[in-house]
């Protein structure tokens, strides 16, 4: 797990001004709310006095109290209020917590969780036909019993079609195919491949039955950060989805995944049911394996799997996850364990880059060698 990318921290709709919401990502737990405005905030969840969590505490007005004593803190992660202090107390400078940077987009609440000024920032993917006539989406929230990892790398592998998604008919790579490393194009803070498969073993499927034309049994895959995902699946050359998958890492074997399924076809809301049938019936033949892997966790070298020409999108995937490492923006998940119950720990934010006397530990990070 990484600081420093976008984590998708809850639905839009989930997200209010009335009672705020507590979440659990990098090990770590958040509090998310919005402000009478409607803008969303995300802070670290625990109170720098003593430690109640803000997450299930009330709202009042701008801020969220914690249930404890009271403190309310703002959307900037600064103690606004003591109540035992009284209404004109000056308020210690030390009474704040993490505020980390927030976008919505896609129906998504997104942080950022790290402390990267913004220029340095890594993006959210952008789906530029997201809102367009042309194109209809649907959203699913799915709980993964897996590391992320895991799930990325299913998602960028070509040959498990074959053995695993008997709904999109087994779409299988040649022999030659098989034989050749994948094509691959580096693009920012990621790798892609596009390909088209050599055949099925089965044209009588759920796809099969809503698609308009000729199969064509194309498809490309490619990863933004270590936990973004887009999959391009063209089904004939005018019936496609487009596929995006945000990951929110819980811990070292639960994700939380919000997938974004666009298709360009079958646009009417008669439609809808259907396909998202057909898709949770692709999603769920990937969850029955991913989630029984071992290891659980990727491995942190190849020299433990024993990797074909067909894994290149794997190797590829694993080279970027060695350079987040090299910036050190990797989180030391046992060092971390070891901490807490005694520390309250938190993934820095970026007002921790210019001010000081910060009360909570950040999390420890594997040291880096860029």
């Amino acid at each position: 797990m990484y600081i420093n990318f976008w984590y998708p921290m809850a639905l839009s709709s989930e997200v209010t001004a009335e009672k705020p919401l507590r979440v659990k990502r990098l090990c770590l737990n958040f509090v998310v709310f919005r402000d009478q405005q409607g803008a969303a905030h995300v802070l670290a969840d625990t109170c720098v006095h003593r430690g109640g969590s803000l997450g299930l505490g009330p709202m009042r007005g701008n801020a969220v109290a914690c249930p404890y004593h009271g403190w309310q803190f703002g959307g900037d992660g600064r103690c606004v209020k003591i109540p035992s202090l009284g209404d004109d107390a000056k308020l210690p400078a030390r009474a704040k917590v993490d505020s980390y940077p927030v976008q919505e987009k896609y129906g998504l609440v997104f942080a950022f969780l790290g402390d990267l000024p913004e220029a340095e920032r890594p993006p959210i993917y952008d789906i530029s036909e997201w809102g367009t006539p042309q194109w209809k989406a649907q959203t699913f929230v799915l709980d993964l019993n897996a590391y992320y990892e895991r799930s990325i790398e299913n998602g960028l592998d070509p040959i498990h079609n074959e053995f695993v998604h008997t709904a999109q008919g087994q779409p299988s790579l040649s022999p030659e195919q098989q034989r050749t490393p994948l094509p691959m194009e580096q693009i920012p803070w990621g790798s892609k491949h596009y390909i088209k498969f050599g055949g099925s073993k089965n044209e009588d499927t759920a796809l099969a039955n809503v698609r308009t034309g000729p199969r064509l049994g194309a498809a490309g895959s490619w990863h933004q950060g270590p936990n973004q995902l887009v999959t391009y699946i063209d089904l004939t050359a005018t019936n496609s989805f487009h596929q995006y998958m945000f990951e929110a890492p819980i811990d070292e074997s639960h994700t939380k995944i919000y997938l974004l399924s666009l298709r360009n076809w079958l646009l009417e809301d008669v439609h809808d049911a259907r396909m998202a049938a057909v898709t949770m019936t692709v999603v769920k033949e990937d969850m029955a394996v991913v989630e029984n892997l071992n290891p659980v966790r990727t491995p942190d070298t190849n020299t433990k799997e024993v990797l074909v020409p067909g894994d290149t999108a794997i190797a590829a995937y694993r080279e970027w996850l060695k350079k987040w490492d090299a910036k050190g923006w990797k989180i030391d998940v046992r060092a971390l364990n070891a901490r807490l119950g005694d520390f309250a720990v938190n993934i820095p934010c970026p007002a921790r880059r210019t001010s000081d006397n910060w009360v909570q530990e950040t999390v420890p990070l594997v040291p880096g060698n860029a």
